[in-house]
């Protein structure tokens, strides 16, 4: 992901555009979702909502159905996304681990003054216990969706017994789905939280912030990613030394360094060559020889 320290701008990326796009889509799609299908019962024409500029479909059983399944198709398409891109990309940051529960607590009571926050990683323990329930409630809706769709389309004889464990369990675990999402927000209005909500729009929070709270996340950050001034990356390093050594083995050309070595190898040939051809012996030899 692309992560980096802008020390000018006291910021630190902590998400980048496939991580924002998949979290505002799912946001938004699950919003749609829950909407619709609370309109598909005899709500909105009993409370008004069918007055309100733009909602006047809302009181259609047919097109608030409509609308419910042409959210669910982005809805489970971002879902899908998120696990592959995240699972390809080997990223385990939000995955519970042992001592997050315990963890978790100490953090509450910390809002009400009693002891101090251990340092963080990127993700703090109750975001990554959130995303476990959270991830379990959106994968009840999507199988026991899929269950009451496939029965409203294409097999309207399935199984009595079938179809009413699947509405149950859509409706309890869409209330469920109702609550996780204003637990969300309501986290995110937390004094101690409200630095991160910048991430959710920009991808970006403050440094000093994420200095002072997330530290473990951040001194592992820099050893990989150094502060550089905005506009600047890093250099890339020379892959096992290859680049050092292809300099030494070939210098480049018109340096003196390639001149120098180009007249060494020739005076070395001509000093391998024999110092006498056949007809060209010294003079001293051919008398020997007793040619005149």
């Amino acid at each position: 992901m692309p992560q980096q320290i802008l020390e000018e701008k006291n910021q630190v990326v902590r998400h980048g555009v496939p991580e924002l796009a998949e979290h505002w889509t799912i946001a938004l799609s699950g919003l749609v979702l829950l909407l619709s299908g609370l309109f598909e019962l005899p709500m909105s024409a009993r409370y008004g909502i069918n007055t309100i500029p733009g909602l006047g479909w809302s009181s259609d059983f047919i097109t608030s159905l409509s609308v419910h399944y042409a959210a669910s198709v982005v809805f489970i398409a971002a879902a899908l996304f998120h696990l592959f891109y995240h699972g390809l990309a080997g990223d385990r940051g939000l995955i519970p681990r042992r001592g997050d529960l315990k963890t978790s607590i100490a953090v509450v009571k910390t809002f009400f003054g009693k002891g101090e926050e251990p340092p963080f990683e990127k993700y703090l323990p109750e975001q990554r216990l959130a995303y476990l329930g959270m991830a379990f409630i959106i994968a009840v809706l999507i199988l026991s969706g899929l269950v009451k769709n496939y029965k409203n389309i294409y097999a309207p004889d399935l199984s009595h017994m079938v179809v009413l464990w699947a509405t149950w369990l859509h409706n309890i675990f869409f209330v469920l789905f109702i609550l996780a999402f204003v637990a969300h927000i309501g986290a995110i209005l937390l004094k101690p939280n409200r630095p991160l909500a910048r991430g959710i729009f920009t991808g970006a929070v403050r440094l000093d912030y994420a200095r002072r709270r997330h530290s473990l996340w951040l001194a592992e950050f820099e050893k990989e990613c150094p502060s550089l001034p905005d506009g600047e990356t890093a250099p890339v390093k020379a892959v096992s030394g290859v680049a050092e050594d292809s300099e030494k083995t070939f210098p480049e050309e018109g340096s003196s360094t390639a001149s120098e070595t180009a007249a060494d190898e020739i005076a070395a040939v001509q000093a391998k060559e024999p110092l006498e051809r056949a007809g060209d012996k010294p003079v001293a030899e051919r008398g020997m020889s007793g040619e005149q």
